[in-house]
């Protein structure tokens, strides 16, 4: 196997990251469905996109996209545990550009739309891309 590939792949985390990276994975494919497919109450891409333009992230509907495609495939990818270190880079860029273009005005706590919850999010990311997806990953199996 490539050396790049065996490195991208590569884990020795153990358990609880895998915990860490199905939970967060979780979280993230259900904020993507909500954007892509307007499931468990979202608004959908068009109500995405709208949104997306009102806060000066233009063009709303790319935004849109780009934002609800990296959440949902990329949960996805953290939940079976495949490429979870390009996921979660992709997924700590989402969130700081979360945290940075929405939630920073209003202060830490969610009670206010604050960052907190992106926070978390972004924490849970950049673990499962520094420390890979853990024992219980495709990414393992397929590099042991």
């Amino acid at each position: 196997m490539s050396t790049l590939i065996n490195k991208v792949l590569f884990t020795r985390a153990g358990y609880g990251l895998t915990i860490l990276r199905i939970f967060v994975g979780i979280i993230f494919a259900a904020h993507g469905a909500q954007k892509l497919f307007g499931a468990f109450g979202g608004y959908g891409i068009a109500g995405t996109a709208q949104y997306m333009e009102s806060i000066g992230l233009a063009p709303g509907h790319l935004m849109a996209m780009l934002a609800g495609g990296t959440e949902f495939f990329g949960g996805l990818a953290l939940i079976i545990g495949l490429l979870v270190r390009p996921a979660a880079l992709g997924l700590t860029f989402l969130s700081l550009v979360a945290i940075f273009s929405v939630h920073i005005s209003n202060g830490l706590f969610m009670a206010n739309n604050g960052y907190e919850f992106a926070l978390a999010l972004l924490g849970g990311s950049l673990a499962v891309l520094i420390e890979g997806a853990g024992k219980l990953s495709v990414d393992r199996a397929i590099t042991d």
